[in-house]
């Protein structure tokens, strides 16, 4: 054998010139490299030595260097990688990648549930012949959509939210067990579609290899397929073995008949065509031939190459699938049977408080370590103070631990009778453990937060975006890249410290020139002059929106003012309820909110002082009255035309209601247009508007113009 093998070889890299005989070696390379991939990785039967293999894979790489015009884009040296990306580009498939509904009860009702919704779709009566199902493995791994165009791998995106996906082509490439091209006769147009997987072997050599260079290692085998087939830089996938398994299609066109007639045909003519398919199946009549199927899957589990976490029941035949149809997002010809998440006993060493970028406290378990559904868990969310008390949690006590879905870990029960003496409920703390703000309760969302919003340093980059962000200071530029490399850098703690900076900060950033320095410089400054309503609104204070922000400038009239209102002040503003008013009165109590808002005002940001109730025709025209903006109006933009509204004593609403006094209606004008046709509410257009801020009362007197 060995010395044919080397004939062959050396026959195919005799160098050539650039003729027809270089295409024909390149292709002849191609064709048996892709040839040994597949007998190696998917048939594990290699037929020729790794030398041997080698040695036809350089010399194919020495070609296509030598004669760039000649490489295919199937060629099986697109799987060491290539340069990396900047983006991950979105796709849109042709054909939804819909979700399967996943049965909750573990037993054997699951499968009689499937069968008995599958035969009720169908119309059959209980005396009918069987529905034939084929019992599959629920890989648990990430899916993936391959589009081949004239058997060539042209494309691969993940699922996404089943409409969009995200472009992993250059990824996918990598992947051995995925075909580059096609062989024998195919649609012009063949989608695949599967799941990429890393088998457990893999997982764990990888993670070996992430603790001896002192790098993160990963949670569990579906989170580091995931993270490799997604990484921007395909040469770090080719370093991390993926597999493919091959379970359904996407788009096929028929130009040259139907591609199957039923699942279990579709899976033998892709495993026809090179692709990996999961041998571990079954046909099945009936629901307890579909249950026997799940029990046999969880007897073997352990002994599979790869994670599953439950099986799959599809209708077999294509023509009842298009039959019953979907609901929702959902197939009803399909279901997911999984399995229960493992369980297992430790204790609880500790509760620790994190502080989310929205202020929210979350309470976490600190557990003595311990290995459960596959991955060492050694902390576990308790979501917030209600649901430890629920449990009534303590440190010290021995607990149920479990992955749900194999994958969160979370704390199902208390072993009470093990509790130690001595023990203490828990209370959330009176202050932020991280900035030392007051916290208070939201008594509907049952969280507790942090007031310190503008400055507590695990909320500054939330708060600063936000303040930035287009409807609040509308500084241009300030996202959220910028923001990571201001902070990293310590030039911003505060939305305040965007005031100081200057074009040299920013210059002295990665990747940032005079040009785009002076820009975001400039509209800083520009920013400084707000309206009221705005700069409420920036300051990102818990549940106060754009519209509530206009209602706060309204009523209040001035800074000031709204920083001296209690609660019950602010519950005199329309739509303002305890909440809302407990969230503004005890943000404005804090200390450190109140330095910073200083600190914006002594840096000149300034918005028009309130219009005197009386002496102003347009502000006795519009104060108090409720606009809703709606269609393009054809010179001012909603946020200008808002803005101008606020400004003369007016309120902008997003909804038409009776209270309603105008809805200001341009072109393209929809569904609310039609409600305040409907109520009787008046519609004016933009000159209409005009008139009114300007003129005097009787502009609002005209007659609609629709």
């Amino acid at each position: 054998m060995e010395p044919i093998e080397k004939k062959a070889v050396s026959a195919a890299i005799a160098p050539g010139p650039l003729s027809d005989a270089a295409a024909e070696e390149m292709r002849r390379l191609e064709k048996d490299i892709e040839r040994w991939n597949r007998e190696y990785y998917v048939e594990d039967s290699p037929s020729v030595s790794d030398a041997i293999y080698d040695q036809a894979f350089r010399r194919l790489q020495a070609l296509e260097a030598q004669y760039p015009q000649l490489a295919s884009p199937a060629s099986p040296t697109l799987r060491v990688g290539g340069a990396p990306r900047t983006d991950m580009a979105k796709v849109v498939h042709r054909v939804p990648m819909l979700s399967i509904r996943t049965e909750t009860d573990f037993s054997a009702e699951g499968a009689r549930a499937f069968d008995e919704r599958v035969r009720n779709g169908l119309g059959l009566k209980p005396d009918d012949p069987p529905v034939e199902y084929v019992a599959e493995l629920k890989f648990d791994g990430l899916a993936i959509n391959l589009r081949y165009e004239k058997g060539v791998l042209v494309s691969a995106a993940t699922r996404g939210d089943g409409v969009t996906g995200e472009d992993v082509t250059a990824n996918a490439r990598t992947i051995r067990t995925v075909p580059l091209s096609l062989e024998g006769p195919v649609p012009d147009v063949l989608e695949v579609r599967g799941e990429a997987i890393m088998h457990t072997e893999d997982f764990l050599e990888l993670n070996r290899r992430q603790e001896e260079a002192g790098e993160k290692t990963f949670v569990n085998a579906r989170n580091a397929a995931a993270g490799c087939l997604r990484q921007l830089d395909a040469s770090v996938t080719a370093r991390r073995r993926l597999h493919f398994y091959a379970y359904s299609l996407g788009e096929v066109s028929e130009e040259k008949g139907p591609f199957a007639d039923s699942q279990e045909h579709s899976l033998e003519r892709l495993k026809a065509l090179g692709f990996p398919v999961a041998d571990t199946r079954r046909i099945c009549h009936s629901p307890e031939e579909l249950e026997a199927f799940h029990v046999y899957v969880s007897q073997i589990r352990t002994k599979l190459p790869f994670g599953i976490d439950g099986v799959v029941y599809k209708v077999n035949s294509f023509e009842l699938q298009q039959r019953l149809g979907f609901v929702a997002r959902e197939p009803r010809w399909a279901c997911a049977h999984k399995y229960p998440p493992e369980e297992a006993l430790t204790r609880v060493s500790g509760i620790d408080v994190q502080v989310g970028r929205t202020g929210r406290l979350t309470p976490v378990a600190r557990l003595e370590p311990v290995f459960v559904g596959g991955a060492t868990v050694s902390n576990a969310t308790l979501h917030n103070e209600d649901f430890i008390h629920e449990l009534d949690l303590r440190v010290g006590d021995t607990v149920v631990i479990r992955r749900a879905g194999d994958v969160i870990p979370e704390i199902v029960r208390v072993v009470k009778e093990r509790r130690p003496e001595g023990t203490e409920p828990f209370t959330m703390p009176a202050v932020c453990p991280v900035c030392g703000s007051a916290t208070i309760r939201d008594e509907e969302e049952k969280d507790t937060r942090c007031t310190g919003g503008l400055f507590c340093p695990a909320q500054m980059k939330l708060s600063i975006l936000h303040f930035a962000s287009r409807r609040a200071m509308g500084i241009d530029g300030v996202g959220e890249k910028l923001v990571d490399a201001l902070a990293e850098k310590g030039l911003v703690k505060t939305p305040a410290d965007l005031y100081k900076l200057t074009a040299d900060d920013l210059m002295a950033l990665p990747r940032m020139g005079e040009k785009s320095a002076s820009k975001i410089i400039g509209a800083i400054r520009e920013s400084r002059n707000t309206t009221l309503a705005r700069f409420i609104f920036a300051l990102g204070i818990r549940h106060v929106g754009e519209a509530t922000a206009r209602d706060l400038a309204a009523h209040f009239g001035t800074l000031g003012k709204l920083e001296a209102a209690t609660a019950e002040d602010c519950l005199e503003v329309p739509d303002v309820g305890e909440v809302i008013a407990e969230s503004i009165a005890g943000f404005f109590a804090s200390p450190g909110n109140r330095a910073v808002i200083e600190s914006l005002v002594a840096d000149g940001v300034t918005w028009p002082a309130p219009r005197a109730e009386s002496g102003s025709e347009a502000a006795s025209l519009l104060s108090g009255r409720t606009f809703v903006l709606t269609g393009t109006l054809p010179t001012l933009t909603r946020d200008e035309a808002s803005d101008l509204i606020t400004a003369a004593g007016g309120r902008v609403s997003g909804s038409v209601s009776k209270k309603t006094d105008y809805v200001v209606a341009g072109s393209a004008a929809g569904s609310k247009l039609d409600k305040a046709r409907k109520l009787g509410v008046r519609v004016i257009g933009e000159d209409e508007l005009r008139a009114m801020l300007s003129a005097g009362p009787e502009a609002g007197s005209q007659s609609n113009l629709f």
